[in-house]
């Protein structure tokens, strides 16, 4: 598992590094290809804030602890993204098809920040991210998991068209497909 760590006002020893590397290192069973793990440790308000992101062909799975100690929101962390792994990849596994966490992606967005046209808006922000073919219900879990307000995918069930799940006010899902 490949680790990249950042601090956000608070600055981490080693032993603390090697402590959630030992920790986090350990999902790495739950997983047939090499993933990455993002950690990032912060304090806010006397409180400690381990936030653990691992990606693993396209899927993200994140938590977010806080205790008042880093070392217990590092086991915390551990504990209820193994849970999040468990969980999702036994539905995936046995609901939706086999070797969903297994397939390779191919294709990638691409997103110009510069468009002339729209001078008066401010990007502040752009990302790249792979597209993969998965069912709209496959991409519900993967918002979720995010926990995202919205998620793009290609919809398999839809001649691979670009498509998009969102949370709705009322707490269901809705679906916006291309023509």
């Amino acid at each position: 598992m490949k680790f990249t760590f950042t601090e956000k006002k608070v600055e981490i020893q080693d032993e603390l590094r090697d402590y959630a590397e030992k920790k986090i290192g350990k999902l790495d069973r739950f997983f047939k290809s090499e993933s990455e793990a993002f950690v990032t440790f912060a304090t806010e308000r006397g409180r400690y804030i381990a936030e653990v992101t691992i990606k693993n062909n396209g899927m993200f799975h994140r938590v977010t602890e806080t205790t008042s100690d880093m070392q217990a929101s590092i086991d915390s962390a551990v504990a209820a993204i193994e849970r999040q792994i468990r969980k999702h990849k036994t539905r995936l596994e046995k609901r939706l098809r086999d070797g969903a966490f297994e397939r390779e992606l191919s294709t990638s967005v691409k997103h110009d920040a510069h468009d002339d046209e729209e001078k008066d808006f401010k990007i502040v922000r752009s990302k790249k991210f792979p597209l993969k073919p998965m069912t709209p219900e496959e991409a519900v879990l993967q918002m979720n998991l995010i926990d995202h307000e919205f998620f793009v995918f290609k919809n398999q069930n839809n001649d691979d068209t670009f498509s998009v799940v969102y949370k709705r006010k009322k707490g269901d899902y809705g679906l916006i497909e291309a023509t």
